[in-house]
């Protein structure tokens, strides 16, 4: 799945284009390194979100195309 998608359908962000956005300006990286919003996202995989002053670190679990609001947390776990 791609990652701007797995952004958000696990409510990392809010809106897909938000999250593309985030991945083009460098904000997003997974396993330490800067990806585009295309990058296939894997089970494992760490991803790291930049907030302005802020950081979001948070592990893979699942990977699925669509989930309930209340599932949504199971998909990641936060670092």
């Amino acid at each position: 799945m791609r990652l701007d998608k797995f952004l958000k359908v696990s409510r990392l962000i809010k809106r897909r284009t938000v999250a593309n956005e985030a991945c083009d300006a460098g904000r997003v990286s997974v396993n330490g390194r800067p990806v585009k919003a295309s990058y296939d996202v894997k089970t494992g995989d760490i991803i790291e979100i930049a907030f302005g002053t802020k950081e979001l670190k948070a592990e893979v679990l699942d990977v699925q195309e669509t989930v309930k609001k209340e599932n949504a947390k199971e998909l990641v776990r936060f670092l």
